[in-house]
């Protein structure tokens, strides 16, 4: 071969046959069956081989010498436990089957053996290697399933303690805004149904990235009941990071309980426009602007609460500088700008 075979994809097969032409025979009918294959002729270099990981093992009788057996044997006893190579052994009609049995699982005990006698047809040895690369392959396949469920605990350790660390934060900061305990409890289980509703969306995504349009309008959603939209939604659709649509989404809760408050949505014909753009740059750059309409003159808070610092320190950090805020006496505006590859970023 011209490469090592642990570079293919495929598993491969390694033939172990140093008397006559037995391991050319071999991987000629195997290569028609286009099964990857390396003849191996001499035991000298074999712990090379093997650490190439081959997928099956075929040797011969007259392979099955003490440097191959110790050879096979150590490198079967380095394998990760959910290994277990298959083994094919080709032996003589007359050979003792039962005794070199007995004595190859002692020394393979992390080893699939089959025994077969010579001669054996060509399509029976072709149709048993194929059908163990096939066992080879469920093996691999057990251990992929198994790294994965590994990681998804870690993930999903990380993303609770993600979420714990949010809730905690959320009500220390509610806490210390509100006037009473209704307040605090009304506060606090909006902010985190916002959460909630973001965590949905992005579940339903495949926990990678998530529809941006998806997040905004589950966000404004409870706001434009009873037939009438009060939140004006537009914009292209994008997909943004996890983390960056729980960042929008949450400002955007921020921003809403705020016009309810003192703003646009605190008298009937109030109306807020949430838009957000990409521009044709080499380098998109994304904007996101809220505009509320048709409300109570704004006058500038003498201090800011909670939502203005949450929203200008989380846009800030999620687009690289803090966004813009306008307290016009005809409608409080908030703009926020940043490469768009930052939204994309876990």
């Amino acid at each position: 071969m011209n490469e090592a075979p642990g570079e293919i994809e495929l598993d491969w097969v390694l033939v172990l046959a140093p008397f006559r032409k037995d391991a050319d025979y071999i991987a000629a009918f195997l290569r028609e069956q286009r099964v990857p294959v390396n003849p191996v002729r001499t035991d000298n270099n074999l712990a090379s081989h093997l650490s190439w990981s081959p997928g099956v093992i075929v040797i011969t009788h007259e392979a099955l010498g003490p440097a191959a057996v110790t050879a096979i044997g150590e490198h079967l006893a380095a394998q990760p436990d959910w290994s277990e190579v298959p083994i094919l052994v080709l032996l003589e009609r007359a050979a003792p089957i039962a005794r070199i049995r007995s004595q190859l699982e002692r020394a393979w005990p992390r080893a699939r053996l089959l025994f077969h006698t010579r001669p054996i047809a060509q399509l029976e040895l072709v149709n048993s290697i194929q059908t163990n690369l096939l066992v080879r392959l469920r093996q691999k396949q057990v251990r992929d399933a198994i790294e994965r469920e590994v990681e998804l605990r870690l993930e999903l350790n990380h993303r609770i303690k993600n979420i714990l660390a949010s809730v905690t934060s959320i009500f220390q900061m509610t806490r210390r805004g509100a006037a009473t305990a209704e307040d605090l409890a009304a506060d606090f289980t909006g902010r985190l149904q916002a959460l909630s509703n973001v965590h949905t969306a992005v579940f339903e995504a495949g926990w990678e990235e998530v529809s941006l349009s998806s997040v905004v309008g589950l966000t404004v959603s409870p706001y434009n009941g009873n037939g009438r939209s009060r939140i004006h939604v537009s914009g292209p659709d994008v997909a943004v990071s996890r983390n960056s649509a729980t960042t929008i989404a949450l400002c955007l809760h921020e921003l809403i309980t705020n016009a309810i408050k003192y703003g646009a949505l605190s008298e009937n014909d109030g109306s807020v426009d949430v838009t957000w753009a990409i521009s044709e740059d080499a380098a998109p750059v994304f904007s996101l602007h809220w505009v509320e309409r048709d409300g109570p003159k704004v006058v500038e808070p003498t201090r800011r609460g909670y939502g203005t610092k949450y929203v200008r320190s989380a846009l800030g950090s999620l687009f690289g500088s803090p966004p813009e805020m306008s307290f016009d006496p005809e409608g409080f505006r908030c703009q926020g700008a940043g490469l768009l590859e930052r939204l994309r970023q876990p």
